[in-house]
């Protein structure tokens, strides 16, 4: 009898790939699992099924994965307990030593973004007049130790230690190497685009044991979302203790405000950046189930307020206002809107035939597609009539690009509904588009000032 197929083989490995991302299965249980699937698969290609026959029914035969990662979890609840105390390792001892060895490098590594809030004041920077050095920075200084953590979890090799390094080298030229004032739109078009091009850097690190996969860096979209999660829980917390601190010292005639706006604030900002990149890497089990629920409440919310508003913009035709913070406000709206779809391709099964969520997902993009335009028109008669100005066209880019990437969404998630096309072409796609926001992020943050005159 002939091997697998190599197309049954690929099947397999997007099988395994989605087994292995539920935590509370471990190796031997999912090498257990995948036996039991093999087996299945021979027995029906022998009775006269064609692979890809064969895998679905054998698939179906086992019930969904959820089904038995519940039953998997029920039979092993004290490996899962494990995973939710503080070292979230396994049985194995080398388990554990991994574990705590990850909980040492995220203690220095958040230790390290704290001081290094607080090193520039040895050269006459401090943080409560010198807004216009510290927002430009924030993201430099946490986000540096972030990719570092990251990196060292994952062993990257040298060369990938050397991109990162340049990737923050070229990120402190764009946040301190040209003479800004104050009140320069260049200020606050760095601030905002400097951190998401080395959020992207902090992609690199996360996937440096595999550069090549596009599971690899859906998997980074996934962790995006769940950072994010964490790292409001946090500032939650962190928020109740700041009142607690208050209160309390206040009520024994102790003032704390100048310690907790100048140290407690800003260096517990950048050392949640690592925690919360920790909590994903030790707890992604629990955070995990998030992704669709998250996903699913939020997709048809969003997508009937962006229908409201077109039925809104069609009855008055006023016009939409595209001054910086209404620009700011439309992006961030189709940004989320994309974070939705990115989000819900890396939590949705790839075996799952095309179902109502998906045509959710499809009137979601369309909605925001079609304000997308309407900005962009706003914008390009703006500029016509009244010049550009940094704001304006760093919005006309990223409107461009988020016009690119939604508009061939559209398409793919049409033909996804209609089963014209596979799921895997969307999230071939997206992965391959995500580095187009990276590189118009760097040209902002590098380019603009000297372009449009930083004095």
């Amino acid at each position: 009898m002939t091997g697998p197929s190599r197309d049954l083989e690929a099947q397999f490995a997007q099988w395994r790939h989605y087994v292995e991302r539920r935590r509370e299965l471990g190796p031997a249980d999912a090498d257990e699992l995948e036996d039991h699937l093999r087996g299945s698969v021979d027995e029906l290609v022998a009775a006269g099924l064609h692979d890809d026959e064969a895998f679905l029914v054998a698939v179906k035969r086992m019930g969904s994965l959820d089904d038995l990662s519940r039953e998997f979890a029920r039979e092993h609840s004290e490996r899962l307990w494990k995973q939710l105390v503080l070292t979230g390792g396994t049985d194995a001892p080398a388990a554990g030593v991994r574990s705590r060895r990850d909980l040492l490098a995220m203690g220095i590594c958040a230790v390290g973004a704290a001081a290094s809030i607080k090193v520039p004041e040895l050269f006459g920077k401090h943080i409560d007049r010198d807004i216009a050095f510290y927002a430009p920075n924030f993201g430099l200084f946490a986000l540096a130790w972030l990719a570092g953590f990251l990196a060292w979890r994952r062993r990257a090799t040298t060369a990938v230690i050397g991109v990162l390094a340049t990737l923050f080298a070229l990120g402190a030229v764009a946040a301190n190497a040209y003479p800004l004032r104050d009140d320069s739109q260049s200020v606050v078009l760095t601030t905002i685009h400097l951190p998401i091009a080395l959020w992207f850097a902090v992609g690199l690190a996360y996937i440096a044991d595999d550069l090549r996969s596009p599971r690899r860096r859906m998997d980074f979209v996934r962790f995006t979302g769940e950072w994010f999660i964490y790292y409001v829980l946090i500032a939650l917390g962190g928020g109740v203790l700041i009142a607690f601190m208050i209160g309390t010292f206040n009520a024994i005639g102790i003032s704390p405000e100048t310690f907790v706006g100048e140290w407690l604030v800003p260096c517990g900002a950048a050392a949640a950046a690592v925690v919360a990149a920790w909590l994903v890497e030790a707890k992604q089990s629990v955070v995990e189930n998030l992704a669709p629920v998250l996903t699913r409440l939020f997709t048809p919310l969003f997508a009937g307020a962006m229908m409201a508003f077109l039925v809104a913009f069609a009855v008055t035709s006023d016009g939409i206002d595209i001054e910086r913070d209404s620009l700011i406000l439309f992006d961030l709206l189709l940004v989320v809107v994309l974070s939705l779809l990115l989000y819900s391709i890396s939590a949705r099964d790839p075996l799952a035939p095309p179902g109502l969520f998906d045509k959710l997902q499809l009137a979601l993009v369309l909605g925001a597609l079609a304000i997308d335009v309407l900005v962009l028109l706003e914008i390009t008669g703006r500029i016509t009539e009244f010049g550009t100005t940094p704001n304006k066209a760093a919005a006309l880019g990223e409107n461009v690009i988020l016009l690119a990437n939604l508009a061939w969404s559209t398409w793919l998630l049409l033909r996804l509904v209609r089963r014209h096309t596979s799921f895997a072409t969307l999230e071939r796609w997206q992965t391959t588009y995500l580095p187009i926001y990276a590189i118009w992020a760097w040209i902002v943050a590098l380019l603009f000032p000297p372009l449009f005159g930083y004095l």
